[in-house]
């Protein structure tokens, strides 16, 4: 499969690796998709992943496409799970989470 990173996106013209990265993970679902799958114990069914991500099957199959292009997804015999390197983007995915539970606390009325 042919990886994304180096191609040009919208809004940009080098086609820069970071460019290509956040046009994706700023993409509608993206990054619930992420999340969802990084936190699941065992490989997710389509159905499963709709459940959890609480998105419709259109969006969670477009989604899912690009995940996979971008080698950050793929379908195993038994649903769908994070690859290497999608474990790898979700381990500095993490920190945001730590980060979100202080700035809730510390904005709570």
């Amino acid at each position: 499969m042919k990886s994304i990173a180096g191609k040009r996106i919208r809004g940009s013209r080098t086609g820069r690796p970071i460019m290509v990265l956040l046009d994706l993970l700023g993409r509608r679902m993206t990054l619930r998709i992420l999340w969802e799958l990084s936190n699941a114990e065992e490989p997710l069914i389509f159905r499963e992943l709709q459940e959890k991500a609480e998105t419709n099957p259109a969006v969670l199959n477009a989604r899912l496409k690009e995940l996979r292009a971008a080698n950050l997804v793929s379908h195993t015999g038994d649903g769908y799970v994070l690859t290497t390197e999608g474990r790898s983007l979700c381990s500095h995915i993490r920190p945001l989470n730590a980060w979100a539970g202080r700035w809730a606390a510390a904005t709570e009325l």
